[in-house]
């Protein structure tokens, strides 16, 4: 800090928070003059206001304002004065901090400030004013301040104001304009050494990727704001609500909820800000409700709007009570009543007035209470000015206007009307996923469409029409895995995270097993490494398209001719009931299978009883028979005894029942099949080009019983045949060295240790001398292996997200393009599972395909599967 000019400590809080710290208490120690202890005082406010407690912030600025005073400059009682305002404020004494605010700016006029004292004032103001949702005022503070701050040449506080007229330009829906102003701002700070608003900069071009869609750039931008931040030991919670809201928009609704919730703890920890405690609830209400928890959405909802409300925050207080009306009419069994229709036409008068662009979702929630309230004449009224966003805004505001006219059309009874406004909602939908990269943001970005299929679905089930019934349902089936998996970039960060990732699972394997007081501290490595290479490959951008990707319009068409003479069972849950679509002999039948629920019920059952039996050496065949035909009777329901017994057969269950140890049922116990994501999954797996040479891999894993015979015996049997096998055995089956050997292979085995992980799919692993080779390190393989078989428990599970996606290794791998992957959804007995392999190698040398060959070998046993073509 210059001794000529103290207000040099002020310029250094942001910049040098430490240093300025520092500065302001040697200042004070000094025994200075009233003025510079002023600015002392106005610096260490500005410290825990920012980033400690509040109350010592405003106590801090009160003793600076009686400095000032003393001091006798009108300019500096001014500016301190103003900055007490913020921070009574953001304390939630709101009448307090604009008094203080409004008596700032009535000062700077009356004393004739210096111009430059003035204009700051009035920006601080402006940001008092667009934290209350006050909008219009605080353009007007903004129209005086900001062309005296660019004119008297105050570039940091210039480039401030003109970040607050972006944020404000935001909230009323002008994006480009916003989005003009943050490019500005960077500009002007580049030079400066104003860290924390060259951060700050950074978070706000995060928040205009976010506006205009570009979430991967979003993402990526407030990575990089929060890494700058924490460099400078800077906790800032309006981050964390930035951050929140792109997780929403890419679907991450747990991570968002996950994400405010540590805000919030952090806030209380540090007594801070009583403003950014509302926002936070908001934004935890608002993640809640998408993550299908309205009862949690409606109890944080409700205490921010009391918080808004004691804060005088009309804007803020209007929007938590649409998150209260949304979390009231998403709880299930919520009988529909007259006053939350009042309500909500309130509501949307009151957001109407306010020029909030989320005026429609108002409008929406009111014309589904009169829906099912039966005034169609409110709803259509309603739903209409809801519908109006359809043609303008991000594509996902769009496809909710979609959403809207779907409505309108289904309570007109326009079927025409209905169908066009899901295939236009679904289109757009389609158009926001293909900005991502992410396998995971691919899958659950197909949430936002589940209701216009339902919509969709429902109409064509009452109609009669199974074929376009067929058509609907794969028109959102598993979608993620028909574009085009991104060529992995070479991303020498990313691959360091992944092997720093192994070797702390490995360290971690170890340390649990000897007892080590080390594994808690390595168990926290291993989360933050993970939540590294996540990080990194939400980042990735999507392929880019001139246009839409053209649709078949018979795909139905193509599908039976595919199967020839054989049958494909498609699984279709349809409010609750769950029906058969049985494809063959060129028809489409429909067929009732009973309630979801009990066939969900049935499935776990069946698991858990499979968990116990898998460790006896001759589990019973009379349980195992009776066990499957329940099953049966739940999943499949009459279909079992349709389903014919030559050709070949296909079953596309939801993602919901992906799990089912399809094996088990009668049916299928002693015919081949092959399980699929979606009937277009398979067609596409079916046409998989099979690679140049004949290359097979055969992988040990550790600490697999058994593994030993397996693969060397298996390795036997093509040996003899005069097949070329690579076989990395004990102490060489590292990640690297089984992906290089993998990549383009004709078939692979890994006898290899698996691990589910069903809160993060794409953790699901498979144990290596190394570590875990994850579906992440599986995403970067050039080539996908043509068949692949895994030999371990629960390989083949896959986990439900989305509308009806699922995520883990065998997804990665049939978006790559494998044909056919064999895999248990069950543990496996691994002393049994031996022959079964065996088996069905001996197959395979013979020329027999995964599901034929599997059919034959496996016996009794019902923990494999085969998965795709088959």
């Amino acid at each position: 800090m210059s001794r000529e000019d103290p207000h040099d400590l002020l310029a250094m809080v942001f910049a040098r928070p430490r240093e300025a710290l520092a500065a302001a208490r040697a200042l004070l120690a000094a025994g200075r003059g009233p003025y510079e202890s002023s600015i002392a005082r106005q610096a260490l406010g500005i410290l825990h206001r920012e980033f400690g407690d509040l109350e010592a912030a405003i106590g801090e600025l009160r003793h600076a304002v009686r400095l000032a005073r003393r001091s006798g400059s009108a300019d500096r009682e001014t500016d301190v004065l103003a900055t007490l305002g913020i921070a009574l404020l953001q304390s939630g004494r709101t009448r307090a901090g604009l008094s203080a605010l409004d008596q700032a700016a009535t000062r700077a006029d009356d004393t004739r400030a210096d111009g430059t004292t003035r204009a700051r004032v009035l920006f601080r103001r402006a940001g008092a004013r667009w934290i209350l949702g006050r909008h219009g005022p605080a353009l007007d503070d903004l129209r005086d301040a900001v062309p005296a701050l660019l004119a008297a040449r105050d570039t940091v506080w210039a480039a401030r104001a003109l970040t607050l007229r972006g944020h404000v330009q935001l909230a009323l829906g002008a994006v480009q304009p916003a989005d003009a102003d943050f490019r500005t701002a960077q500009d002007m700070l580049g030079p400066t050494r104003q860290e924390h608003d060259s951060a700050v900069a950074v978070q706000n071009r995060g928040v205009a990727a976010f506006r205009t869609g570009d979430l991967p750039a979003a993402l990526a931008l407030l990575d990089e704001a929060e890494r700058r931040f924490r460099s400078l030991g800077t906790p800032m919670f309006d981050l964390v609500g930035d951050r929140c809201a792109v997780l929403l928009a890419a679907g991450l609704a747990r991570d968002a909820l996950e994400h405010a919730d540590g805000g919030l703890r952090l806030l209380a920890r540090l007594r801070g800000q009583a403003t950014r405690r509302a926002e936070l609830l908001l934004i935890a209400a608002r993640a809640a409700l998408q993550s299908g928890d309205p009862a949690t959405a409606g109890e944080r909802a409700g205490e921010a709007r009391r918080l808004f409300a004691r804060q005088h925050r009309a804007w803020w207080s209007e929007h938590a009570r649409l998150i209260v009306l949304q979390a009231e009419h998403a709880t299930p069994d919520a009988p529909a009543r007259r006053t939350a229709l009042g309500e909500a036409r309130r509501l949307a008068a009151r957001l109407a007035g306010l020029g909030s662009p989320e005026v429609w979702q108002a409008h929406l929630v009111a014309g589904r209470i009169a829906l099912a309230l039966g005034k169609p004449g409110v709803a259509e009224r309603h739903l209409a000015r809801a519908a109006d966003v359809r043609h303008k805004g991000p594509a996902t505001s769009r496809a909710g206007g979609w959403l809207a006219e779907a409505l309108r059309a289904e309570a007109a009874g326009e079927p025409r009307r209905l169908l066009h406004a899901c295939r236009a909602g679904l289109a757009l939908i389609e158009e926001h996923r293909l900005t991502f990269g992410s396998s995971e943001l691919h899958a659950l970005a197909t949430a936002q469409g589940a209701e216009l299929v339902t919509l969709a679905q429902r109409h064509l089930l009452r109609e009669g029409r199974p074929r376009r019934l067929l058509a609907w349902t794969e028109r959102w089936r598993a979608t993620s895995l028909a574009v085009p998996a991104v060529s992995p970039p070479e991303d020498g960060e990313l691959l360091a995270r992944l092997a720093a990732l192994r070797q702390a699972e490995h360290l971690l394997a170890q340390a649990r097993q000897d007892g080590a007081a080390s594994a808690a501290a390595l168990e926290r490595d291993r989360s933050r490494l993970e939540s590294r290479v996540r990080s990194a490959t939400l980042h990735a951008k999507g392929h880019s398209r001139g246009g839409r990707e053209r649709r078949d319009d018979d795909r139905t068409g193509r599908l039976l001719d595919a199967l020839g003479g054989g049958r494909l069972a498609e699984l279709v849950a349809v409010d609750g009931t769950l029906h058969v679509l049985l494809c063959g002999d060129g028809t489409v039948r429909r067929h009732t299978a009973g309630p979801m629920d009990r066939a969900v019920a049935e499935v776990e059952f069946a698991r858990s009883r499979l968990r116990r039996l898998a460790y006896e050496r001759d589990p019973d065949q009379g349980e195992l028979h009776d066990l499957g035909a329940r099953l049966e009777r739940a999943v499949l329901g009459p279909v079992a005894g349709l389903l014919g017994e030559e050709g070949p057969l296909v079953v596309v269950p939801p993602s919901t029942l992906h799990t089912t140890p399809w094996g088990l049922l009668p049916s299928l116990r002693r015919r081949p099949f092959t399980v699929a994501p979606s009937a277009g999954a398979w067609l596409r797996a079916r046409s998989a080009p099979r690679p140049d040479g004949g290359r097979i891999v055969l992988v040990r894993g550790p600490g697999v019983a058994h593994a030993d015979r397996e693969v060397r015996e298996i390795a036997g049997l093509y040996v003899r045949s005069g097949r070329e096998v690579s076989l990395l055995e004990a102490g060489r089956s590292t990640a690297p060295a089984v992906l290089a050997a993998i990549d383009g292979s004709l078939l692979a085995h890994l006898a290899a240790h698996g691990t589910f992980r069903a809160d993060s799919p794409l953790f699901s692993s498979l144990h290596l001398d190394d570590g875990p080779l994850t579906g992440y390190d599986l995403e970067r393989l050039r080539r996908a292996p043509h068949h692949l078989v895994l030999s371990s428990c629960d390989s083949g599970q896959m986990a439900a997200v989305g509308a009806d996606e699922l995520l883990g290794l065998a997804t990665a791998l049939l978006r790559l393009g494998t044909a056919g992957i064999v895999a248990s959804v069950v543990p496996v007995n691994d002393e049994t599972a031996v022959p079964v392999m065996l088996g069905l190698h001996d197959g395979l040398r013979r020329g027999l395909g995964l599901a034929e060959a599997l059919c034959r070998a496996r016996g009794d046993d019902v923990s494999f599967i085969a998965i795709g073509a088959g």
